[in-house]
């Protein structure tokens, strides 16, 4: 079951500008202990978010394409120089090992944290941001993301539609199933357009994107924002400077090396922490006040 979310009651542009600085910061910082900080709390966040389905989308989606990924990249990448065996006259190197676990943990937070991304930042907050500046292409993307679990819903009810008439994919010879396959694939894309159709012609029949048109917005950039934006502007500068400098640095080829940990590293690691743990944070602060008031009442 899906839970409350505190992080987006916020102005929609701070759930974009967080998204993407954490998921920009995460593709493309690949220090070993960013990545598992990010990992852990992209994970802990789509699980509050989703509960159940997360854990299953991140067991049955997420960690195998990260195994793969890791397992690819020392059979094909053969650079480095602590050579720990040879598979057909290959190296299989430590560092190729290390640099495929590193790249996997970074496409499997990104995932992650683009699931998170998707629950919050909804069709209605990316047209409020960007319907006035890039009107036609904000359209096209909220339609998408809206269209995605709406197809997903039709056609289970094509589906359902077609196994009353006798036409089950699931029963039968293959040559029937193909059919009825195909049949229910004709009814789905017919449906599909059509529904593209009727908005555009909505969206048009309410002057969307022309000049001069006023929208209606549920959003107020208020202290609370500009108190969090302020937040994670210092906290990504921070770290884009620590990175910058080399405080922060990792070196996967020719041979393996990363920054000394001392008492100034551990504090851009604990911002690093806290800047991914925002919305959890949030959440959990949150939870915890409603807790009360209703200890209270």
């Amino acid at each position: 079951m899906k839970r409350t979310d505190a992080f987006s009651t916020y102005h929609p542009i701070i759930g974009f500008l967080y998204f993407a600085f954490v998921i920009l910061e995460t593709a493309f910082f690949l220090h070993p202990v960013l990545l598992v900080i990010s990992f852990a709390s992209a994970m802990a966040y789509s699980i509050y978010l989703n509960g159940r389905r997360a854990v299953r989308f991140n067991l049955l989606m997420v960690l195998p394409l990260m195994l793969l990924a890791a397992v690819i990249n020392p059979a094909f990448n053969h650079e480095g120089v602590t050579i720990l065996g040879y598979i057909r006259d290959n190296p299989i190197t430590l560092e190729s090992i290390l640099y495929g676990v590193a790249a996997a943990a970074m496409i499997g937070a990104v995932i992650i944290w683009f699931s998170c991304y998707n629950a919050v930042m909804t069709s209605d907050k990316f047209i409020y941001l960007f319907g006035r500046i890039i009107p036609s292409l904000s359209l096209i993307l909220s339609m998408a993301l809206r269209f995605i679990p709406a197809y997903k819903a039709q056609i289970v009810r094509i589906a359902d539609a077609q196994r009353g008439i006798g036409r089950d994919i699931s029963s039968g010879k293959l040559s029937a199933r193909a059919r009825s396959g195909l049949s229910i694939l004709s009814v789905m894309v017919t449906w599909a357009l059509e529904s593209a159709i009727e908005t555009a012609d909505s969206m048009k029949a309410r002057g969307y994107g022309l000049r001069g048109r006023t929208a209606y917005a549920l959003y107020r950039f208020d202290g609370r924002d500009r108190l969090l934006l302020a937040f994670m502007v210092c906290g990504f500068a921070l770290l884009l400077f620590a990175g910058g400098v080399r405080i922060l640095s990792v070196q996967y080829f020719p041979a393996f090396s990363v920054n000394d940990t001392g008492f100034g590293v551990c504090l851009f690691y604990v911002v690093h922490a806290v800047i991914c743990n925002i919305p959890l944070a949030a959440d959990i602060r949150e939870d915890f006040i409603w807790r009360s008031l209703r200890s209270k009442a």
